[in-house]
């Protein structure tokens, strides 16, 4: 071997340190040892290199090469990406087993897209047509649900269409030649290449106006997000976390859904894998792993690859917004990923920041959630697409004051905090209402009173108001006990309870109430907020007045079965509506 082969001088754990790297770069990839296995540079110095390796180094020692690919670290984007299921650097899962069995082997390579599959591609420019970068060269049915469009890539500006046809083609196969202002030629395919660590470009960021409507009423009437936004879920083990995301990705009206797990337990991504398959897109009627990507990193994969994973999915996530969809991503969590940036820069013996996480803790995370957003597409046909980020956070022990949690809720506008104490009682979502905030209620304003009530904020500040009272009135219930309390108050618990019990908690496993439209909740909170009014304004003048009298009408037992109510049947809740003004008004 010569003296000036790149070699291995030092392993530790994920990290490997080879010298003789003076022709290397930042963030190049890198094949390792005798196996090959994936790394990427991750820092430079007196032509030494430290690198990351994506899979496991047991066995890997000094003095075994180095190979540079001159390649940075970047995914393969084209038709066949949706119903894939991906490890933390784009490696199907299905092409690993059959390559390697059900333990898979180190160093294995496998195409991010099938090279083979033919396509039906229809062009949709002619010959002697102007293109630039983003513009449509033509469109694939990828899926049931996608037209995938072929984009002119990044790069090719102002450039004469000299040969295009419609066909059948694999990725690889050129589909259109173009000739650029400088005379270069571009023979362009069905894929694209593109570095996972910078962000995909685009026209410009647009104010985000429309609500993810994802059926989950704590999330839709009282802490919304929309589309192009970035929310975070933080909360203890067993909170939820990893359910609720399941459930946003089954049910929010985004069109394609990138669904990350990084670094959680194997058992739960299992389930997630079995039951996907399986299940019905409510907005189309059709499989709902024909709109999903996804990416599998759990805890016992390589913990390198965790930090990949997130870049992987998001870059993908980029891809089809550039296309003009409307994209969700889940990162579940964010927590594991920040764990393996530790786990790195200690080993890179870097200065460690609060808790040891690095110094650049709070920067790489911002870098992440902001590539979220509503933009403006590349391309000459006004094309609009949005991302919108969600990014599950485990905090030790529930613990806010940690870096990762706080270094989040920094750079998010919407916040669901989980709360154990509701996940033991039963209490699903477990969002809690007192502590949870959105900053997107603004951004939605106007589409609420246009598309669902002139009176909807009206309604759910009633709720919420409500809602807030009760938690002061309780300290008051246990000391003292409900008697003790004017009729008012105890209609706040009254009305409080029924927004608690039937509005907020759902069942998932009831069609009905699993998914609920945003005219089905407001007028669930409008019939409990008109149960409170009417009572108030009935009844409250009354010196003596037997509470238990209101509290065993049938409107009552009917307002808790409202939410079987199926999402058109909205006559339903005006009868019900009038039915309880008429009962409360008779008592």
């Amino acid at each position: 071997m010569s003296e000036q082969t790149p070699v291995i001088v030092k392993v530790s754990g994920p990290l490997v340190v080879a010298n003789n790297m003076k022709e290397a770069k930042m963030y190049e990839v890198v094949r390792v040892g005798e196996e090959g296995l994936v790394g990427e540079v991750i820092r430079l110095e007196d032509g030494h290199a430290s690198i990351q390796v994506y899979e496991e180094t047991a066995g890997i020692g000094p003095g075994e090469k180095v190979v540079l690919t001159g390649q940075t670290l970047s995914v393969e984007l084209g038709p066949g990406l949706l119903e894939s299921i991906y490890d933390g650097i784009q490696r199907p899962l299905a092409t690993l087993e059959e390559k390697s069995g059900h333990y898979l082997a180190r160093g294995v390579e496998a195409d991010g897209l099938d090279q083979n599959k033919k396509w039906d591609f229809v062009s949709s420019v002619s010959v002697g047509d102007r293109v630039s970068e983003g513009d449509v060269l033509g469109t694939v049915q990828e899926t049931t649900l996608i037209l995938h469009k072929v984009m002119v890539p990044v790069g090719i500006v102002n450039a004469n269409v000299e040969k295009i046809e419609s066909g059948h083609f694999n990725v690889t196969e050129m589909i259109a030649r173009l000739k650029d202002e400088a005379g270069k030629v571009h023979d362009v395919s069905m894929r694209q290449f593109w570095p996972i660590r910078i962000a995909r470009k685009m026209a410009q960021k647009r104010v985000p106006d429309l609500p993810l409507k994802t059926g989950c009423r704590s999330i839709d009437s009282f802490f919304p997000l929309v589309k192009g936004g970035a929310a975070c879920i933080p909360g203890p083990f067993g909170s939820g976390k990893t359910v609720t995301q399941q459930t946003l990705a089954k049910y929010c009206d985004a069109q394609v859904i990138v669904y990350i797990g990084c670094g959680e337990r194997g058992n739960e991504m299992t389930e997630v894998l079995n039951e996907f398959p399986h299940l019905i897109d409510p907005n189309s009627g059709d499989p709902l792993m024909r709109r999903t990507i996804m990416i599998a990193n759990t805890s016992n994969m390589p913990v390198a690859a965790r930090e990949a994973s997130v870049y992987t999915g998001i870059t993908i996530a980029e891809f089809y917004r550039d296309m003009g969809y409307n994209v969700a991503l889940m990162a579940d969590s964010t927590s594991r990923w920040a764990e393996a940036m530790r786990e790195i820069s200690g080993r890179l013996e870097e200065m460690p920041g609060e808790e040891g996480y690095p110094a650049y803790l709070g920067s790489k995370t911002a870098e992440f959630y902001e590539r979220a957003g509503a933009v403006d597409c590349l391309g000459s046909d006004d094309r609009q697409g949005s991302l919108t980020v969600i990014g599950a956070v485990s905090p030790p022990g529930g613990d806010l004051s940690e870096p990762v949690s706080q270094n989040t809720l920094r750079v998010t506008k919407t916040y669901w905090g989980l709360d154990a104490k509701l996940a033991y009682q039963r209490h699903f979502p477990a969002i809690n209402w007192l502590k949870s905030y959105s900053l997107y209620t603004p951004n939605i304003e106007r589409y609420m009173k246009e598309n669902v009530a002139a009176d909807y904020w009206e309604v759910r500040a009633l709720a919420m108001t409500l809602l807030q009272e009760e938690s002061k009135l309780e300290e008051i219930v246990r000391l003292v006990g409900p008697d003790a309390l004017s009729f008012r108050e105890r209609l706040v618990l009254l009305t409080s309870k029924a927004i608690r019990e039937d509005f907020l908690y759902q069942d998932s496993f009831n069609p009905d109430d699993a998914y609920t439209s945003l005219d089905k909740q407001y007028h669930m909170l409008k019939t409990i907020g008109t149960l409170y009014n009417t009572a108030l304004d009935a009844l409250a003048d009354r010196e003596e007045f037997d509470f238990s009298k209101l509290e065993e009408l049938s409107v009552i037992q009917k307002i808790a079965r409202m939410k079987e109510f199926k999402n058109e049947e909205i006559d339903k809740f005006e009868a019900l509506q009038r039915e309880v003004a008429t009962e409360v008004a008779g008592l």
